[in-house]
């Protein structure tokens, strides 16, 4: 069996058990506060090799009888169709899919929570919705002075004026379809709401990143900095941490800023904290199942690299500003990355000044890179497919696994009948039509066989991806990078 640099079982047992101490540390009920993804965390997956994208589901159904999961989404994100980036879907459907995928796997979904709670179309729809399909839906409202107005904010007009979500286990797990969705607020103001109803609770965080036992500067820190440019998160020694203990521990701004408010609060209900730093609220454990730490930083080196192009594709499109791009070189210069590391983007530039057309290049986890560009049939990220499984079969190049005579049909359906405006094959198409060729051909079906050897080798486009083939390269979980350049002059991308 491969030995990862990280160790996902050891990581699965130590949460677990760091999560049940913390429970029996309040006695009655703990409301745990889930930042990132908790089931499709491909960040932590690509940074600690070993870690799987859904650990943290994992995780969970080892105590799930224990759990429930209370979602919270932001009434202005709702109103406002915000879209999550990465899976191009809006806040609500997320919240859908949420429920959806905890459901499959057996966990208990016991509500959502709609902050920022206003009256606006969008809300009132999804609130319909939600009731429509039996899921109870409760209101919190803004607080003036949040979070500095501590009186007004720990009182019947501030956390006591928010509905009471009824909840029945001793974990409560707070989660959102994104940042910014007030899953804190939820928290402090279901303790307070406890508290009042004779119900003891506690609260503590579960953050994967930045990682509190590694240093500041921790390529593994760093990555998560820049994963996180667009939020201005910033990684910051603990002050509280320091003058308590004496030790250095690593948290992040947001944690930081907010903790005196936390800790007031505890104050307030029970006359006594029980955190003396934003460190002690966490129950992250990650960093003690890294066994290799080399590899772990050369691993959050190159997602570095994949940050800094992924910064200047969004700066391109409008999504961050130029500002993004300058904390995204200081941090380079931080961890001694240079954006030349990524070998596959030199080959890509290569084949498209040779070959005059839109190129990509995938490094194959045995070091080889392969080109592929684009022609009368095929797309650059079809081309690139089909060549990169030929090599893996060690088929020789000169054949056609896929005739011109099979793809100029599809061509003509998708023009003729789908009213397409892209006749070339596509990187899905390609993969359905070599699916289908594969029962009667021999060597398409050893092509398609060699699939799974493509995950986790680096990919690298001269132009910007259409959001079809972006989506196919990532579902394959190839590590995609783009050049912000519109190569076709085209100002839409997603056919």
């Amino acid at each position: 069996m491969k030995k990862f640099p990280f160790n996902n079982e050891k990581y699965l047992t130590i949460q677990r058990e760091n999560i049940l101490q913390r429970i029996s540390k309040f006695g009655d009920k703990l409301y745990l506060e889930f930042g990132g993804k908790l089931f499709d965390d491909f960040h932590a997956s690509r940074v600690l090799p070993g870690f799987q994208p859904d650990s943290k589901l994992q995780m969970l159904l080892g105590i799930k009888d224990k759990a429930e999961i209370l979602i919270v989404v932001n009434a202005n994100d709702i109103n406002s169709n915000k879209i999550r980036g990465d899976i191009g879907i809006t806040y609500q459907e997320e919240v859908l899919r949420l429920i959806d995928t905890y459901r499959e796997v057996g966990l208990y979904v016991s509500s959502v929570v709609i902050s920022f709670y206003q009256e606006l179309p969008n809300v009132l729809e999804f609130e319909k919705q939600l009731s429509n399909n039996g899921i109870a839906v409760y209101k919190s409202f803004q607080i003036n002075g949040y979070p500095q107005n501590i009186p007004l904010i720990v009182s019947d007009e501030g956390l006591g004026k928010n509905e009471y979500v009824k909840t029945t286990r001793p974990l409560v797990v707070v989660t959102a379809p994104g940042p910014g969705s007030g899953k804190m607020a939820a928290c402090l103001s279901q303790i307070y709401l406890d508290n009042k109803n004779g119900i003891r609770a506690g609260y503590a965080k579960y953050e994967t990143f930045p990682v509190w036992n590694l240093p500041l500067n921790h390529p593994v820190n760093l990555a998560y900095e820049a994963a996180t440019v667009d939020l201005n998160d910033i990684n910051m020694i603990d002050p509280y941490h320091l003058e308590k203990y004496g030790k250095t521990a690593v948290n992040y701004n947001r944690d930081v800023e907010v903790f005196p408010l936390l800790k007031a609060i505890f104050e307030k209900i029970y006359g006594y904290t029980p955190y003396y730093s934003p460190t002690d609220m966490g129950v992250n454990m990650v960093g003690l199942a890294i066994e290799d730490e080399e590899k772990v930083i050369e691993a959050s080196r190159k997602e570095i690299i994949r940050r800094y192009y992924e910064t200047k594709l969004k700066i391109f499109l409008g999504k961050l500003d130029n500002d993004s791009l300058e904390k995204m070189e200081m941090l380079m210069n931080k961890a001694g990355v240079q954006k030349e590391e990524r070998k596959c983007v030199e080959k890509a530039i290569e084949t498209q000044n040779k070959e005059k057309e839109p190129s990509l290049a995938i490094e194959l986890n045995n070091g080889k890179i392969i080109t592929g560009h684009r022609s009368q049939l095929l797309g650059a990220s079809a081309a690139l497919l089909l060549n990169a499984l030929k090599h893996l079969a060690k088929i020789d190049k000169s054949i056609f696994l896929l005739s011109p005579n099979v793809i100029e049909p599809i061509q003509q359906l998708k023009i003729k009948h789908l009213h397409k405006a892209y006749a070339r094959l596509r990187a899905e198409e390609i993969l359905i039509a070599l699916s289908i060729q594969a029962v009667t051909n021999p060597l398409a079906d050893l092509a398609l066989k060699q699939l799974p050897k493509l995950k986790g080798c680096e990919v690298h486009s001269t132009t910007i991806l259409s959001e079809v083939d972006r989506n196919t390269l990532k579902s394959l979980g190839l590590n995609v990078t783009e050049e912000a350049i519109n190569y076709q002059k085209k100002l839409y991308f997603k056919g």
